[in-house]
């Protein structure tokens, strides 16, 4: 039996997502999250790398842009942290677990239980589902969304920093590993956007040149009564399409927002930009979704 019904497939093509409850057991949240754990617990942090990330647009040319780090993590398990968490001298003046904004951009490649979830049945049953004939993972992450420090994430579209052509390739897999309420910084949607193209790009800048990235175009200005919250119960999974508009509120409660989300492109007759800040390397090609 299909895990995603013809009607959620539907919502899924004419809203630009959909919500999908029960993709992963309690148990197997708390597997990933624990592993997540560990991770940190061992991480090492060069004082170079003490970036902060933010989808704020002039931030990310300046605190990303800047960051081999950060363009240079597309086959790597890197960290990338939350604003105000370091003093003047780069010491935590938080915990450290507390500290992060996100991990990425190849668990999927390098920690067999992310692994395990990316390509797992049910995940290729969407897939096959969507018509999906040669879906690759490009990039994956775990997003903390910290109680009380959690950053907003404006409003955007994956395919601004993942661009094909033709569009209408990428879609994001959004799994709650913990409930994602209103209150703890659920994502929000326009439904429909993903049917209007995109007004920005961001793509790498020619090799020598600093800043690495730049930015072509610029964000929309959207409604904000056009949103509506999508919130997800733990283990629950958002099926995002790469061209919707999406954003999420600052994390203000007691509560985390832990995610693993990741993307998958359509490679069938699809090209994906050589500008992208992502790009796929010889130690780690994108890798097919379907397993034999």
């Amino acid at each position: 039996m299909d895990f995603i019904a013809d009607r959620d497939a539907q919502k899924y093509q004419e809203d630009g997502y959909v919500v999908l409850e029960g993709l992963l057991t309690s148990q197997e949240c708390d597997e990933l999250k624990q592993r997540m754990t560990e991770i940190v617990d061992q991480m090492d942090v060069p004082e170079h790398c003490r970036i902060m990330f933010s989808t704020n647009h002039d931030e990310q040319l300046k605190k990303q842009g800047n960051a081999e780090y950060f363009i240079n993590s597309g086959d790597k398990i890197r960290f990338f942290f939350e604003k105000g968490v370091f003093d003047d001298k780069g010491e935590f003046i938080v915990p450290k677990e507390r500290s992060l904004n996100k991990v990425g951009h190849a668990l999927h490649a390098h920690e067999p239980l992310f692994r395990k979830v990316t390509n797992s049945p049910k995940i290729q049953s969407i897939a096959k589902k969507l018509d999906l004939i040669h879906p690759v993972i490009v990039q994956s992450m775990y997003i903390f969304k910290q109680p009380g420090i959690g950053g907003e994430v404006t409003p955007h579209q994956d395919a601004t920093f993942l661009y094909t052509e033709p569009l209408g390739r990428i879609m994001g897999l959004w799994i709650a590993l913990e409930d994602a309420t209103v209150s703890n910084g659920c994502l929000w949607f326009i439904p429909g956007s993903h049917k209007s193209g995109i007004s920005r790009r961001m793509v790498r800048t020619p090799k020598g040149t600093y800043p690495l990235t730049d930015f072509i175009g610029r964000e929309r200005a959207y409604d904000e009564e056009k949103f509506v919250a999508a919130p997800v119960k733990k283990g629950g999974v958002v099926l995002i399409h790469g061209e919707v508009v999406h954003r999420s509120a600052e994390n203000k409660s007691e509560d985390s927002r832990h995610v693993y989300t990741f993307h998958i492109m359509e490679s069938q007759d699809t090209r994906w930009s050589p500008e992208n800040w992502l790009q796929p390397s010889e130690e780690l090609p994108f890798q097919p979704l379907y397993t034999k």
